[in-house]
Order: C-alpha cells, then structure tokens, then sequence
C-alpha cells in the first residue's frame, strides 16, 4: 500500500484538542482508505469513519469502482450495528460527491442521515467539481472542516489527481540493472539480473498499476507475458492489467505470449503509418492494435499515447520498457516516478544494453533529480523510488 513520505505527512497538533481528535479519527479513515489499494481505480482510495462523543459508530471504504462509495459504506455498517448517525461527525478522506455518476451523490447521503458535521482531508481535485460538496453540505446547515491530514491524503492518491487534471497517466518508470546501470548482455539475455525478493516487488508494481507498456524490442527478445502473477493477481480483485506495446512496424510475432494467451483481449499494440498491412492485418484479429501519429524521430507520438491512454481511464501506467523507451520518457518528461532495482553485479561492455538511453541531458543543468528518495535492500539488490522532479 502506499507509504507518505515523512516530507509530506501532517504535522502534530496538542493531545486532547479538537484538532488532535479530528486527526486521530482521519488517520483510521486513510487506514481504511488503503484497503482499496489496487481495486479502486480509475477511482480514488477513499476512507470513512462515522463518530458521535468520541465512539465509533460505523466504519467504510471504497471496495472497486462501481461500488458504494466509503461514505455508504460507513452509513450502512452503522446501520448494521444498530447506531444512528443523527447528529454524528463524520470523518472522509476526499471531499463527497456531488454528482450523479455509477453511484448516487454521497452529499445526498449525508444530508438523509442527518450528520451534523463532516471533516475532510482532501478537496476534490476535478476542477469542474472541487469545493461544490461543500457548498452543498454548508448551505444545508452542515459544519465542514477541511484540511485535516491532506498532505497523507493527496500523496494517497497522487496517480488519480494527477490523471483527473491533466487526463494522462501517472507514469512509472521500472527497470532492473547491474551496478554499471545496464539492464541485457548485447545478445539481449537479461534473466535474472536482480534476485526473487526485487522481482516480487516489481509485480508488486504491476499490481497497483492500470497498464504496463513495453517496446517490441523486450517482446522480440523475451517474450514476456506482462502480467500479475501469485497473491498480486488476487489482491487486484479480478481487474485486468491492460498491456501496451510499442510497435511502429507491427513486428510482434503472432506466436508471443501476449498476443496467444488468455489476457490477448487485454493486449493493445501501437503501430504507425509504416505498419506494413498484412502486418497490421494479422494482429488486429488477435489483439487491438491503434496507430498513433508518427514523431519527429520516426516513433510513436508518446505526447498523444499518453492522451489516448487517459481517455481510455488508464490511471497509472507502469513502463517497463527498454533503454530506448525509458529515455523517451525521460527525455520528453513525460514519467513521474522511477522504480529501479540495482543488483551487486557488473556486467560491462560497450555494447550491453543500459537501462536508459534516448537522447539523455545536454549539461548537468537539464539532468533529471529525483526527490523523496527511498533506497530499500531486498535480499542483495537494492531498490530505488523517487519522484522525478518537475523542471
């Protein structure tokens, strides 16, 4: 579940305050709310706490999208143990709805159970929405506190906030590599570099994430089957990793494992222009294949794969690419977060593949810094996270 780096956590108020207790209650809703991990999207990890004189009277979260929100869920689990929420506080960790969407409007909600007051950690972050839930519970005489843990909030659910302003992924970039930073011998053999506790954590990463992209280059050398496998697959709750390959020249074999498994439905392959036709042709009756415009390299167009992406409510994008398409991304700043595993090896060789290429930084000026640097040992490997940050 997702950790809140200590730069980002609220900061302590005085024991026995109203904003000590309001703080105490709002860090049980955000427990709650991580309960969703990894099944909620493209919604947010939402949390409830229902309160009245200091006792808990009914406890919810968001389970998946589509069903109740964590404010009916706190509602109906009082409901079940008898209590009333008439008169209670209750505690959320997003702002309530208003809008008709899947779910009724848990403004509504609030005001049919006559909750006298409701803090809040985080505001809406959809701008054709933010602060109306507000209004609409203060016009109708209910007290509203806002701000209460909101920095644990929004790092909660930075791939949804970052998806619902801007409609393009949150995007991780994965790699596993030696030392000396690369990631294949020339001959493109790359199993294992790291060792099984790294490679646990990396499906960890499939896990929580809505699509996982590759270049065709991984596909042609190691036909791999970009899914989530052991208890990861059972933590997501059924939901599908979406896979996105790219491949301008419709080079994916028919043979390759995410074009003849069970998951080819869940498979989208990205071509251009130059796609050959009988190509093209024979992938689209195995797998969906869409062709974005050419770039200025002769590639994909990640600017409007990106966009295409969000459109299709893919929240978080893990890239689990090459040397090649991890510098694309870097070089077009188009990754937000870099999840690399180091093992205690070097491999060497002018012409081993490193883990990012692309066009690189042209001084030390433009080189891209990470903050909220994690550095975590998994057995003999080391794996790093951290934010990339904004020029």
């Amino acid at each position: 579940m997702p950790a809140v780096p200590a730069s980002r956590q609220s900061s302590g108020a005085p024991a026995n305050t109203p904003a000590a207790t309001d703080r105490r209650f709002m860090r049980r809703a955000l427990t709650l709310a991580r309960r969703g991990w990894a099944r909620t999207s493209p919604n947010p990890m939402v949390g409830a706490v229902l309160v009245r004189s200091g006792r808990v009277l009914g406890e919810g979260w968001h389970h998946q999208a589509g069903k109740p929100h964590a404010e009916v869920e706190a509602f109906a689990d009082a409901r079940r143990q008898g209590n009333s929420a008439k008169g209670a506080t209750l505690y959320v960790t997003l702002e309530p709805c208003c809008t008709h969407g899947r779910t009724p409007p848990c403004t509504e909600a609030i005001l049919a159970h006559g909750v006298r007051r409701v803090v809040v950690a985080a505001s809406d972050p959809n701008p054709l929405h933010a602060g109306r839930g507000f209004e609409i519970l203060r016009s109708a005489g209910v007290q509203v506190v806002s701000g209460s843990e909101a920095l644990a909030a929004e790092a909660l659910n930075e791939a949804f906030n970052h998806w619902i302003v801007q409609r393009t992924p949150w995007v991780t970039l994965k790699a596993a590599m030696t030392l000396d930073g690369k990631i294949a011998t020339a001959s493109g053999d790359s199993k294992w570099i790291t060792g099984e506790a790294a490679r646990n954590a990396g499906m960890r990463l499939r896990c929580e994430s809505d699509a996982i992209l590759v270049g065709v280059n991984t596909v042609l050398a190691d036909d791999p089957s970009l899914t989530v496998r052991g208890s990861w697959k059972t933590r997501r709750g059924g939901r599908p990793l979406r896979r996105v390959l790219l491949d301008s020249r419709a080079r994916t074999p028919l043979t390759s494992q995410v074009v003849t498994d069970a998951h080819a439905s869940d498979t989208t392959v990205v071509v251009t222009d130059a796609a050959p036709t009988r190509r093209r042709q024979a992938l689209e009756r195995r797998v969906r294949v869409i062709e974005a415009p050419t770039s200025k390299d002769g590639g994909i167009d990640l600017v409007w794969l990106m966009a295409q992406l969000g459109k299709d409510g893919v929240t978080r994008l893990l890239v689990e690419g090459g040397g090649e398409v991890n510098g694309s991304f870097l070089d077009q700043r188009l990754a937000h977060r870099v999840a690399f595993f180091f093992a205690p090896k070097i491999l060497g060789g002018a012409n081993s593949r490193q883990g990012v290429a692309g066009e690189g930084a042209r001084s030390l000026a433009e080189i891209t810094r990470l903050d909220e640097v994690r550095w975590k040992r998994l057995g003999d490997d080391l794996m790093l996270t951290g934010r990339i940050r904004s020029a």
